[in-house]
């Protein structure tokens, strides 16, 4: 029995895509974890099927393994290989300046609806 004879495309899970758009970049799922802002078992999870981010983290994710949100989720779109790859240097460097961007505007994000919760809470005890 080969590996075609019980994986493909087709039946890859959003865990599978997630895992190999990771592992085609090197990273490792700590590393995916830090520069996501997520703990390691969060990535764990969703590799696992588990667990699915909310919308925010995979666009964020998404960003970050320079795939669609949608290859990630239903496996069809583009997904895989990373167009960095036949970027040229300067490319290359604004590719990554948009991915760090990324991550620090979903940091924010999530920062934001921490503290409009606490006003929330803040609101019903006082």
């Amino acid at each position: 029995m080969t590996d075609d004879d019980y994986y493909s495309d087709e039946a890859a899970t959003f865990g599978d895509r997630l895992a190999a758009a990771r592992e085609a970049l090197g990273l490792s799922q700590a590393q995916l974890a830090s520069r996501s802002g997520v703990r390691l078992s969060t990535i764990q999870n969703w590799e696992g099927d588990r667990s699915e981010p909310r919308a925010n983290k995979l666009q964020m994710i998404a960003g970050i393994l320079n795939v669609s949100m949608i290859w990630l989720l239903t496996g069809q779109g583009e997904g895989g290989v990373s167009p960095d790859e036949n970027a040229d240097g300067e490319l290359k460097g604004v590719l990554a300046e948009m991915r760090e961007i990324r991550v620090a505007q979903s940091r924010l994000l999530d920062r934001l609806a921490r503290l409009e919760k606490r006003i929330r809470e803040s609101g019903k005890t006082g």
